[in-house]
């Protein structure tokens, strides 16, 4: 069976993600407060937050700022330099699809 693909207000996916499901049911059903937020201090996603709190946007594609400086401030550190800078370029262009 295929996992349908959970999309995010950032544009990943959270069936991409190794934590979900076993530490993370989706940033949508924790409201932006993925399990990593307790490791760096934060109560919630800075990305989810701007978008969906402060911006009341549906998802990042509708923003003018989009790729901001919140999605350079938490790295997935299992990840390389070139890793994220991939996973964010396909980030960004399924949110311009979106748009």
């Amino acid at each position: 069976m295929v996992k349908k693909k959970i999309e995010t207000v950032c544009g990943f996916s959270c069936i991409d993600c190794d934590h979900h499901e076993k530490d993370c049911p989706g940033c949508e059903k924790v409201t932006g407060r993925p399990f990593w937020t307790a490791f760096v201090n934060i109560d919630q996603c800075p990305v989810y937050e701007c978008c969906t709190t402060l911006k009341k946007l549906p998802h990042c594609g509708k923003c003018p700022e989009l790729v901001c400086e919140r999605f350079f401030r938490f790295k997935n550190p299992e990840m390389t330099d070139e890793q994220a800078a991939a996973a964010l370029a396909t980030a960004e262009k399924k949110l311009r699809a979106r748009g």
